[in-house]
Parts: structure tokens; C-alpha cells; sequence
């Protein structure tokens, strides 16, 4: 038998208030209240999987951004030999972390028997939803633990801003803006996460410097902000979320503190059906694509073999305009691989013109399901081509 559990909670509508330093009057942070209204949603909206087969677990019972049930469990977990370990996507894995890291640091588990930094690094390319996926977790965790804590904060830090054109500056500049953070954090009823985007800025590979690659000015950024995370272990309501495209520019020390480093790559072939499934789905509902196909485009259990999607639905269930329309999806999604998470948002936008041109020579003024699905398959092949073309003139 499953246990419902409600989260009741009220939306902030006040925006993030900025921080203010330095001779230059720029924002070294920014506080938002959590939960908040420019994050709400944005959690559901987040899709992961990776081509091989799948994270498992691609959400534990939320609802898509399309408004339907995403499947809580996938069948693409794995069972270790002998021991029946199930493989979770990165949400639930990061929802389950934090949660556990929380509550080892409320229980008083003792640091120098069992070490744990509440620390988590998202690395991989750009545009794959490193940082959306930080600023989401913040947001569901401050609800979920609304009955430990009364209120919640991102800090989201200016890394860029902490960087001063006098020597010697900079170190001091992180350790003055931690210490604003560990004040935050000495409000116990508050729970504060810290998001450090691009964080090799802060965090560069001392060795690079040594070798006289870098300014030494960097390395006494990097030993202030290892020092102030150290401090940070002592604050139990407080957790450090951060991101990184370069992975190899970032220092190890920093990385040995990350309790998570997961990897986030571009979307794998399920993971780009259910985001464009998602897109359409909007324009279908606020009634921008016509509605005389069909309702909502099936979601798929799928396999990926050869790389071909394979759907498994109920044939006396599936209308034949649904079935088209799905064909259709299954063609963009495969002529899309190779695409971030964001260029698969804009996708959508950018066929919308050829596809309400498409329309209007067949006399309508809205194009259908069918034909907007063959616009975005030919936005996605445009979008490769001026890539190629970009690449070209850069040589």
C-alpha cells in the first residue's frame, strides 16, 4: 500500500534581492527565497537519461511539464550481480543525498568517524541542465523540508565578481563573501544552499599556477574557497551546489570535497522524445498548434535498439492520427542527436514560422500536430548545418 504525502507551500513573488561589493558596485550574489515563483515547475521540465539505456528512475512520481504522470520507474535499472542494487536517475539520486546529508548533520554523526562535505558537483557540456537542475533542487528540497526548516535561501554566487584587479584581493574577497554565507547559515531555522556556477573560475587547478600558467593570485582564491567549504561543515542546515563545463581546469582538492560528482551529458534518445513531447504539448494547449489530431502525444515505454525507438502501447488505445503524429516525434527526436537540453527547448520556437507557413498554404491559419513535427525536424537539421557552418569559419 503507497502513502500519499502532501507538501503544502506558498510561492515567494519577490524575486532575488542582490548583494552588493567592491569598489565597482557589483552584485557578488544573489538571495532567493525559497520556494519561488521563477522556480516552480522548473523541476518537472528536467528530463535525463543517457543513450545506453536509461538512469532508472526518471522522476520519483512528479508530473511532467506537459501535465501528465511521468512513469515513476523505468525498466532500464540494472541489478548489480548477486545484490539487486537498483541504478537511480540524477534527480532521484540528488533528492536522496541531500536528503541523507541533512539528516546525518541534524543527528550530530560525528565528522572525523564518517565524512561527509554536502558538497555536489554537476559537470559535463554546456546547455545540458547542470545549473537548472541546482536551482530545481534547491526548490523541492526547501518543500520537502519545510517542517524542519521555517524558511530557505539560494545564494547564488557572482563567481566572476570575485575576482579583483589588485593583487592579493581576490582571496580576500571569497573569504569575506563565505562569511556572509556562514552568518546566513547561523539562522538554524533556515536552510541555505550555496550555487557556485562554472565553478573552475573559483576553483582552478593550483597546479597550472604553480607552473606559471596562471597568476599566483589564483591560487590564493582557491585555498580561501577550500578553507571557507571547510568552515561551511560546521553549518548542518547549509549545502553547496555547483557546476562545471571544464572539468580537468578544476582543482583536485576541490573535487575530493564533492560527495557528488555526477555527470551530466546531452540527452540520450528518450530523454529528447519526452522534452520535444513536452514542447508540443504546450503549443498544443495554449492553442497555437491545432487541436484536430490529437489530445496528447503518447508516453512511451521504450528500448533503444540500434538506435531505433521502439514504442509499446496499446494498439486498440492508439487513434491513427496518434499513431502518425508519434512516427513524426520519433523522427525528430532521432534526427536531434547531438543536441543540449537547450537547443532542444529552442527548437520548437525556431520551426514554429515553416510550420504556420505550412499551414497557410493548405488555407489554415494554425498548423497541425503533424505539421509542426515535420518543422522542428527540419529546424534540427538547419541547426546542424549552420553549426557545421560556424565550425568552418572558425578553421
Amino acid at each position: 500500500m503507497i502513502t500519499p504525502v502532501v507538501y503544502v507551500f506558498q510561492l515567494d513573488e519577490d524575486g532575488a534581492g542582490e548583494e552588493m561589493d567592491g569598489d565597482e558596485d557589483i552584485a557578488t550574489y544573489k538571495e532567493w527565497p525559497l520556494p519561488a515563483r521563477e522556480f516552480h515547475g522548473l523541476w518537472e521540465s528536467l528530463v535525463f537519461d543517457d543513450e545506453e539505456g536509461g538512469d532508472g528512475e526518471v522522476d520519483d512520481g512528479a508530473t511532467t511539464a506537459a501535465g501528465t504522470s511521468a512513469p515513476a520507474r523505468r525498466a532500464n535499472a540494472f541489478n548489480t550481480s548477486g545484490g539487486g542494487f537498483t541504478r537511480l536517475g540524477v534527480k532521484n539520486r540528488l533528492t536522496r543525498y541531500a536528503g541523507d546529508a541533512l539528516l546525518f548533520s541534524r543527528a550530530g554523526v560525528n565528522h572525523n568517524l564518517i565524512s561527509w562535505n554536502r558538497v555536489v558537483l554537476l559537470h559535463g557540456p554546456p546547455g545540458t541542465g547542470k545549473t537548472s537542475l541546482c536551482k530545481a533542487l534547491a526548490q523541492r528540497l526547501a518543500v520537502r523540508h519545510k517542517g524542519t526548516y521555517q524558511t530557505s535561501s539560494l545564494i547564488e554566487v557572482n563567481a566572476h565578481s570575485l575576482f579583483s584587479k589588485w593583487f592579493s584581493e581576490s582571496g580576500k574577497l571569497v573569504t569575506k563573501l563565505f562569511e556572509k554565507i556562514g552568518d546566513l547559515c547561523d539562522d538554524e531555522t533556515c536552510l541555505v544552499f550555496v550555487l557556485v556556477d562554472e565553478v573552475e573560475s573559483l576553483a582552478a587547478a593550483r597546479s597550472a599556477a604553480a607552473g606559471g600558467s596562471e597568476p599566483s593570485d589564483a591560487i590564493r582564491v582557491v585555498n580561501a574557497l577550500l578553507t571557507q567549504i571547510d568552515n561551511l561543515k560546521n553549518k548542518p542546515n547549509c549545502l553547496v551546489l555547483t557546476t562545471s563545463n571544464i572539468t580537468e581546469a578544476i582543482d583536485l582538492a576541490f573535487v575530493d570535497r564533492a560527495d557528488i560528482k555526477a555527470y551530466i551529458g546531452p540527452p540520450g534518445l528518450r530523454a529528447r522524445y519526452e522534452i520535444l513531447r513536452s514542447a508540443v504539448n504546450e503549443l498544443h494547449r495554449t492553442g497555437l498548434i491545432g487541436k484536430g489530431d490529437l489530445l496528447d502525444l503518447p508516453v512511451p515505454i521504450e528500448k533503444v535498439s540500434a538506435g531505433v525507438l521502439f514504442l509499446i502501447k496499446d494498439d486498440d488505445a492508439c487513434e491513427p492520427a496518434a499513431a502518425a503524429a508519434t512516427g513524426e516525434l520519433d523522427d525528430v527526436a532521432l534526427a536531434s542527436k547531438g543536441l543540449s537540453g537547450r537547443a532542444l527547448r529552442k527548437l520548437p520556437f525556431l520551426a514554429f514560422d515553416t510550420a504556420r507557413r505550412m499551414a497557410s498554404k493548405e488555407g489554415r491559419e494554425k498548423p497541425n500536430v503533424c505539421e509542426f513535427l515535420q518543422a522542428m525536424k527540419h529546424a534540427a537539421n538547419t541547426e546542424f548545418k549552420d553549426r557545421e557552418l560556424l565550425r568552418k569559419d572558425n578553421l
